[in-house]
């Protein structure tokens, strides 16, 4: 390590990116080398770009910058593992060599003007720094909504997120060497982060449009998200399910006895229509139940299988370290 200064490496988890990558490549180039030249960290930090099974050209584009670029390296998964698959496998490998660790995405909506900042506040101490969204401009009012929706039922749930940070963060080696303790497989990082504890504080960013290419999370993948992150956190929905079965239970009751009155004082309905609501509230109570349970089941059955979270096919970083160690036995 140079003259004592920080090692970084910014992880960057990539999947179809060959749209916006060049220009994501340049972009955090001038920040590593602004941050050299400042000497804020040291001349040996790195890119990682980590590819998470592309189809397209992704790889090929860092496999051409690790040969030009002095910053560039790159982890390749053998097949698409998801984006938070991707991101540990970063941060795991990253944590080997690195003394503090960033991760952001490949699309440049967050703001990478601000990585100056992440540094200063890990030379003052702080082991782990959010980025955190300033205001939501750039999202329509329905995902704004819902995203104010979801941390607020988080926060009922008992399950502490910081509100408007996705995976814009800096971590120190220290936190990494406690964040990897964390075996499962049904991975949250939003969720677990904050159960680490340390010295923790924000900085704040205006978040831009897409550079280029299209978003990796349309309505349906930000749903699963947000559902496997009330489902990994909190038991909540499995008590709400207890509570909508004795609710039912006394609904139930309630019926029986008015049938029973009914038939006592000889007033008879016809009870079509209360009896095809009864069927159709209790069977979609019922279903919503198994399917939650149902969940919670899942993740039970993922968790006991033990199968590693990612596979590496290619790792540059590995491969230089083997280099640079047959040159020394050859010098010697």
């Amino acid at each position: 390590m140079q003259n004592n200064l920080p090692l970084l490496t910014i992880v960057v988890p990539c999947y179809n990116e060959e749209a916006t990558l060049e220009e994501t490549i340049k972009e955090l180039t001038r920040i590593m080398t602004n941050l050299v030249i400042n000497k804020s960290i040291s001349n040996e930090s790195i890119i990682l770009f980590v590819n998470d099974g592309s189809t397209d050209h992704t790889w090929d584009i860092i496999e051409e910058n690790i040969e030009i670029n002095q910053y560039v390296q790159g982890l390749k998964l053998s097949r698409n593992f998801g984006h938070q698959r991707a991101l540990i496998a970063g941060l795991e490998t990253a944590r080997n060599f690195s003394d503090c660790v960033i991760s952001v995405d490949a699309d440049l909506q967050d703001d990478v003007e601000i990585i100056h900042q992440f540094i200063e506040k890990y030379q003052e101490g702080y082991e782990i720094v959010y980025g955190v969204r300033d205001k939501r401009d750039t999202d329509t009012l329905f995902k704004r909504k819902t995203a104010l929706w979801f941390y607020s039922l988080m926060r009922k749930m008992g399950v502490e997120l910081v509100p408007n940070h996705a995976d814009y963060r800096l971590m120190s080696k220290r936190a990494l060497d406690e964040l990897v303790k964390y075996q499962e497989v049904n991975l949250f990082l939003r969720g677990i982060i904050p159960l680490l504890g340390f010295k923790t504080t924000k900085v704040y960013y205006n978040r831009k449009e897409r550079f280029a290419g299209e978003s990796k999370y349309p309505l349906k993948k930000m749903i699963a998200f947000a559902f496997d992150g009330m489902t990994s956190f909190s038991v909540a929905p499995i008590r709400f399910v207890s509570m909508l079965g004795f609710l039912m239970v006394l609904i139930g009751i309630a019926i029986a006895v008015y049938t029973l009155l009914a038939k006592i004082f000889s007033y008879t309905i016809s009870g079509w229509t209360s009896l095809m609501l009864s069927i159709w509230i209790v069977g979609g109570a019922q279903l919503l139940a198994v399917g939650i349970i149902g969940e919670y089941i899942g993740k039970i059955f993922n968790e006991t299988k033990g199968r590693p979270r990612y596979t590496i096919e290619q790792n540059s970083v590995l491969e230089k370290q083997k280099k640079n160690l047959s040159y020394l036995k050859r010098d010697k």
